[in-house]
């Protein structure tokens, strides 16, 4: 008998379904790794997006004499 027929056998129900990360959070783990590469590149975008803030607000609002604004 091989392998797969013997997994087969021993999980029923639960063969081929995704493995959940705990048995009472209905979350797989393929589901988790979605949600933190996600979060990740949000995270970035917010970064980068802050950044660009930053720049406009310190360095091109003054030239353009928006400077009293600030201060």
């Amino acid at each position: 008998m091989g392998e797969a027929k013997r997994r087969k056998e021993t999980l029923g129900e639960k063969y081929g379904q995704q493995e959940r990360i705990m048995p009472w959070i209905p979350i797989t783990k393929n589901q988790a790794e979605l949600f933190v590469a996600w979060t990740t590149r949000g995270a970035w975008v917010g970064i980068g997006g802050m950044v660009v803030a930053w720049v406009t607000i310190r360095f091109i609002g003054p030239a353009f004499g928006w400077w009293h604004v600030v201060d």
